[in-house]
């Protein structure tokens, strides 16, 4: 995409205009801040507008952004491609704020009140990078383009030696008694689980995105022979959506016989009620109940007593540095692997990263874990190969 804008339509003084529009004005290009000003401020495919997009996806004479009063405004000039505002098609005009994202077809830029001139290398090359991810959110959730990743779950009880990084593949596969699904993608800004939920965050999509990297994950394992145990995660806003068990038939229909856990995190569980419900519905489905990050934030004790999941993961808080802490604080992480155990639920090691840790966590009476020293997230080439499937 080539662009351009005119000078002669806008001010030359960036310290006249209130309000910018930044963006990269070619492909690989730096990140400008266009002035808008003075209004109404047409963009489009043609020259003569104030900000010429030379791509053939815009229309000749796109969006239009005006002020009315101290409001800035954008509307969409019967665009073939649409004008987008924080995701959404708008229909009619709608207000912009400051730091919202426009799209005008597949061209992204953030909106901008009042930038110094000095911000100019700093914070709009950020935010830029913000848009592009928001835009290539839409990319990711229409075309599914997320690629599970696996990362396995160790038994430390199968024998006396824990499983180490530095065993073969074979060996270690022993120990493996199942995977958490994670997510990557190759877009831009959109690389990991976390960036994938920021976008989310920002376009109110927390729930779908959820579901969407569930179902991906349980598809392209369920004809692996054998299919493996999948730890499968949700989103705390799922809880109140009722939504949630829909999604988890649906899981079921598409892996009759896959074992399959669902992970809650520990702040999501206060309402007792709803999660005897679940708790209920999981059963009916042949599916484990698995509390998250235990002990990250206020730890539910009485929570965990009442619903008694299948598993509990401590969080990587409680792990890290465990083999090197106080006797006083491994102690207090001894009690709490007893209690977890005495409960009828296995306990779980989360953020394992060094041998010792692994060999302490052992010792205090972990059933499993699950860390980068153990094993990194894998695709689905490799766990099917660490399981002998083809």
């Amino acid at each position: 995409m080539t662009t351009a804008f005119h000078p002669e339509s806008i001010s030359h003084n960036r310290a006249d205009a209130a309000w910018f529009l930044s963006g990269s004005l070619g492909p690989g290009g730096a990140v400008t801040d266009v002035p808008v000003n003075p209004t109404p401020f047409v963009v489009g495919r043609k020259t003569d507008c104030s900000l010429c997009l030379a791509a053939p996806t815009v229309s000749g004479q796109h969006a239009t952004i005006s002020m009315e009063g101290e409001r800035l405004l954008i509307t969409d000039l019967a665009s073939t491609n649409g004008t987008y505002v924080n995701g959404h098609r708008i229909k009619q005009p709608t207000i912009l704020n400051d730091n919202d994202l426009i799209q005008l077809a597949d061209a992204p830029f953030r909106v901008r009140a009042h930038v110094a001139q000095t911000d100019s290398q700093t914070q709009p090359e950020n935010a830029y990078n913000d848009a592009l991810a928001l835009v290539g959110f839409d990319r990711l959730m229409s075309a599914r383009l997320v690629a599970p990743r696996y990362q396995p779950i160790f038994d430390l009880g199968l024998q006396a030696a824990c499983p180490t990084s530095q065993e073969s593949k074979s060996h270690r596969s022993q120990h493996i008694v199942g995977y958490e699904i994670l997510g990557r993608s190759d877009l831009p800004g959109l690389e990991t689980p976390a960036a994938m939920f920021q976008a989310a965050d920002r376009l109110d999509l927390q729930v779908p995105l959820s579901r969407m990297l569930r179902r991906e994950g349980v598809i392209a394992t369920r004809n692996a022979s054998p299919p493996p145990c999948l730890f499968v995660n949700t989103h705390p806003c799922e809880l109140d959506d009722s939504g949630l068990i829909d999604s988890l038939q649906e899981l079921r229909r598409l892996a009759p016989t896959q074992d399959l856990v669902l992970e809650i995190h520990e702040s999501a569980v206060t309402d007792l009620s709803a999660m005897h419900r679940l708790a209920a519905v999981l059963r009916d489905l042949d599916m484990g109940l698995a509390f998250d990050d235990f002990g990250a934030g206020q730890t539910r004790l009485v929570e965990l007593i009442e619903v008694r999941p299948d598993y509990v993961k401590f969080d990587m808080s409680l792990v890290r540095d465990i083999d090197t802490a106080r006797q006083g604080r491994q102690q207090v992480l001894r009690q709490l692997v007893a209690m977890v155990r005495e409960l009828g639920s296995t306990p779980l090691a989360e953020g394992i990263e060094r041998l010792g840790e692994l060999e302490t966590c052992r010792q205090i009476g972990f059933s499993l874990g699950q860390g980068y020293f153990l094993g990194v997230p894998q695709s689905l080439e490799e766990i099917t190969g660490s399981n002998g499937a083809g």
